[in-house]
């Protein structure tokens, strides 16, 4: 199914655990240290430096790009470790996290409560991934080098669904199909 981001909650209803999406649009990366910067400032009840309502957060830190590319390699980083930030971010209106491997309890069920998916991209393809990268640009705390959080126009890029908006989660439910 191909969306386009930023996603609106009610076209999350159509998208089920196991559903290959192809995102076109707008992303932005963030991995540990931009993810603790981040709910400091919910935390603090600051401005944050994009808006979370529909936004698509992808767990990565990309590679400086070779003469020619946009970008280097922008495989996705293991999701546990946002685990601690992510409801935070959920209830800010998140709607989509990107990223590699199982995802704790606490966070499924913030998804299910505030109306987000989990999907994970493919491990060990950054550079393919990288292809689907139309422009990037630094966003906030560039003090962070490849961790800051910069912005992707993307183009057709491949995700699966793991974790849909009723629980489902597709790391579970596999050879029980």
């Amino acid at each position: 199914m191909k969306i386009q981001a930023p996603i609106s909650k009610s076209m999350l209803n159509e998208i089920k655990s196991g559903d290959f999406l192809y995102i076109s649009g707008t992303i932005y990366t963030a991995r540990d240290a931009a993810h603790k910067k981040l709910a400091e400032l919910i935390n603090l009840n600051k401005e944050l430096p994009f808006d979370l309502k529909g936004a698509i957060i992808y767990y990565s830190g990309p590679s400086p790009a070779s003469p020619g590319n946009i970008v280097g390699s922008i495989g996705p980083t293991t999701s546990y470790r946002m685990d601690k930030y992510t409801p935070d971010l959920l209830k800010q209106g998140l709607s989509v996290v990107i990223g590699k491997g199982k995802r704790s309890k606490e966070v499924i069920d913030s998804l299910v409560e505030y109306k987000a998916i989990y999907c994970a991209a493919y491990g060990g393809a950054g550079a393919y991934l990288a292809s689907k990268i139309k422009s990037i640009i630094p966003v906030a705390f560039e003090e962070l080098g490849p961790e800051a959080i910069y912005k992707l126009e993307v183009e057709d890029f491949p995700v699966i669904v793991v974790n849909d908006l009723w629980g489902n989660d597709l790391y579970e439910s596999r050879g029980k199909i």
